[in-house]
């Protein structure tokens, strides 16, 4: 069957349209000038993460702009390229074949390429434009578990670097087998909250156990939280009395020593419970600082979700969907990576596993978006 072309640009046309109005074009200029103006400070790097925010934001502003910019471009190039073919297909039917084979592919390229930025428009949660702090803990599985969860570890990092985004590992509790028991790492763009948060859940992982040699299959589990980076405007303020503070020496794998004064910081949140551990900085007082912030953020997630617990209550709905199963990835007796929330699946682990999520995350962002979660 033909492609109608007309009816397919208006779709694409219409789409763009429903983006540029939600993403604000005019808005994000302004943006960018601000931050401009602001980055040209001379006192901008006296303080290095603020710094680093505010470039990260202008770097955003700006990616976002001329991506909306070159999608407009291509779809009126698109629209003259189909013209042509319309005009070629009587006088020179090869040279109009030939064309509308072009039109095709970039046809299908800007579908994909609006999707990719209309999932964007639905990142409208009170947190979503901050940066995210993931953590990802082993679960059951013992030293498959521990495996697996440096996996999932690497699985994320190689996803912020294929889309440029800074990242810093703030603490990880190597496994005494293999693997890690825990890890703890910031992910520094505009909406990496927005984007991983759909990414917190249970994570189950179904292969040949590399451990053991009858080789037989083994089922392991690991935790994934996402929170948001706390900002200085949060306002979460922690007395000194509700802290205990310790500090250790920190370590590497194999529990070799790393420094060799003790700068690494344990802070235990007294009145929650809450445990934050960070060696990744070289100073007690950097560690201090660190930890700081990331056991603020937590707070500022549980006083979120304590409010929404409340709302639930009074709606007559205490259950909580944190922790459930959401993604099995087999390796064996096939292969396959399945979201059982959204039942979006790939057959090839190997490129997920190589940071290739963009489908899972965009899946999930429409699903909460459409009330898959009301959390």
């Amino acid at each position: 069957m033909a492609t109608d072309y007309q009816g397919e640009l208006e779709k694409l046309n219409n789409t763009y349209r429903q983006i540029a109005a939600v993403s604000d074009a005019d808005g994000l200029k302004k943006q960018i000038a601000e931050l401009t103006e602001q980055s040209a400070a001379p006192d901008l790097w006296n303080d290095p993460s603020a710094a680093q925010a505010l470039t990260s934001k202008l770097s955003h502003a700006k990616t976002e702009l001329a991506k909306l910019t070159q999608v407009k471009n291509r779809l009126d190039d698109l629209a003259t390229l189909v013209e042509m073919a319309e005009e070629e297909s009587f006088s020179d039917p090869k040279t109009g074949a030939e064309l509308y084979a072009e039109a095709d592919t970039e046809l299908k390229q800007l579908a994909g390429e609006l999707s990719e930025l209309e999932v964007k428009t639905l990142l409208a949660g009170e947190y979503d434009e901050r940066f995210a702090v993931v953590t990802i803990r082993s679960g059951q599985g013992g030293v498959e578990a521990a495996d697996w969860a440096q996996m999932l570890q690497r699985m994320y990092l190689r996803w912020a670097e294929r889309h440029g985004y800074p990242t810093k590992v703030l603490d990880t509790s190597y496994a005494e087998e293999a693997g890690i028991k825990s890890t703890t790492f910031e992910v520094s763009a505009p909406y990496a909250y927005g984007t991983l948060s759909v990414e917190a859940g249970t994570h189950r992982l179904v292969r040949i156990s590399p451990f053991d040699n009858q080789g037989r299959r083994q089922t392991s589990f690991a935790g994934v939280e996402v929170i948001p980076l706390i900002e200085t405007t949060d306002h979460i303020d922690i007395p000194e009395n509700e802290l205990k503070i310790d500090v250790f020496r920190s370590s590497g794998p194999g529990g070799q020593s790393v420094n060799t004064t003790d700068s690494a910081v344990r802070m235990t949140h007294i009145p929650t419970g809450i445990v934050v551990s960070m060696q990744d900085e070289k100073s007690q007082i950097q560690n201090r600082a660190a930890a700081l912030r990331v056991l603020q953020s937590r707070l500022l997630q549980l006083r979120r979700e304590e409010e929404n617990a409340k709302k639930k209550e009074l709606a007559g709905d205490v259950k909580a969907s944190w922790g459930d199963q959401m993604r099995s990835y087999v390796l064996h007796p096939y292969q396959m990576v399945k979201d059982l929330r959204t039942n979006y699946e790939v057959g090839n682990a190997a490129a997920v596993f190589d940071g290739e999520i963009d489908g899972f995350i965009d899946a999930g962002i429409r699903w909460r978006a459409a009330g898959g979660n009301e959390a």
